[in-house]
């Protein structure tokens, strides 16, 4: 299902062919998401087209499904856009710009090529496309306007200009909302080391992209916001082969290290994620919970930035300001 709404800087992505003038205003907001299944029939479809040309077989695939299927088979993700479409809308009809919030996803119903038909039937001409990740490298930013671009051509001439956003881990909006769930989490453990989180990517892919640098930046905003004196940035959700090196040390690692040094509880802050989806409640309410509690250390994990009213604001701002420019041909490459 389509979903629209009117109630309802770090280098970018290369944005897609506006073929207009600039100055155009607005007449639609899209928001695009990885996407997630919505019950267990959903599982193993939607795991496919998230590996599609990887080459990994379903026998794989099935032992990632095991994740899902703790949660009946649905991820939080689709159900958490909408609420973000939701408050988005109604913060632009707050300001008097009642624009609609369109949603489509990479991965899974609602797919961004019928989103994108559904704008052109609607009769958008031209809108700002909103990525649902905050730092760039190539899965997070650049792919996702490769996306609006496939979808764009898969639509044909009269799809509306989509103009991407670059990632926003540098704006106000969203340090304050992440430095907001951290204090509260620090009110409960004071005393505890805070590491944040993000999912890893792989080494080759880091080098090409302003990913980690973005994301020390940010932890160390944050961190500074919240009094956070003792932090560290550890990274998870890795996959692929394990001889290729991907972004270290991992959350599991790093709980480890904290146990031998002696400390008693730790705050985990997903900084690396705007949503509490299934990286966020298996990979850490879930493993990593597990994993502190065997450890013997008490663990909080502070929310992720969500449908905060800064967050929300800050993307109103975004989107209705001034376009983004491109970033470098080299930046973000896979």
């Amino acid at each position: 299902m389509t979903t629209a709404a009117s109630t309802d800087s770090s280098r970018s992505t290369p944005a897609p062919d506006a073929g207009a003038d600039p100055a155009r205003p607005i007449d639609a907001i899209l928001v695009v998401s990885f996407g997630g299944p919505e019950g267990p029939a959903d599982v193993m479809p939607f795991l496919r087209n998230v590996t599609r040309g990887r080459g990994i077989s379903d026998e794989r695939l099935a032992a990632v499904a095991e994740h899902y299927h703790l949660f009946g088979g649905i991820s939080p993700i689709n159900e958490l856009n909408r609420d973000l479409v939701a408050a988005l809308a109604g913060e632009l009809a707050g300001r008097g710009a009642a624009l609609p919030v369109y949603w489509g996803n990479r991965n899974w119903s609602p797919m961004l090529a019928d989103t994108v038909g559904q704008m052109r039937d609607d009769g958008i001409s031209r809108a700002i496309g909103l990525a649902t990740s905050a730092f760039g490298s190539y899965s997070g930013c650049r792919q996702y306007g490769e996306d609006i671009d496939k979808a764009r051509a898969a639509v044909g001439p009269d799809a509306p200009a989509i103009a991407k956003l670059p990632p926003f881990w540098n704006q106000e909006g969203f340090l304050s909302a992440m430095a907001d769930h951290l204090a509260a989490a620090r009110r409960t453990e004071p005393d505890a080391p805070v590491v944040f989180t993000a999912h890893s990517i792989p080494d080759s892919m880091a080098a090409t992209a302003p990913y980690a640098a973005q994301l020390n930046e940010a932890c160390r905003q944050v961190a500074a916001r919240a009094g956070a004196g003792e932090w560290r940035l550890a990274y998870q959700s890795r996959s692929g082969p394990p001889h290729v090196p991907w972004l270290e040390p991992d959350i599991g690692d790093e709980l480890d290290r904290l146990a031998s040094n002696g400390a008693e509880s730790v705050i985990v802050a997903p900084i690396g994620f705007v949503a509490d989806h299934m990286e966020v409640i298996y990979d850490l309410d879930t493993e990593a919970r597990q994993r502190a509690d065997m450890l013997g250390l008490r663990f909080a994990r502070v929310p992720t930035v969500g449908t905060h009213p800064a967050f929300v604001g800050m993307l109103a701002d975004l989107a209705l300001g001034p376009l983004p420019a491109p970033c470098p041909a080299g930046c973000c490459l896979r």
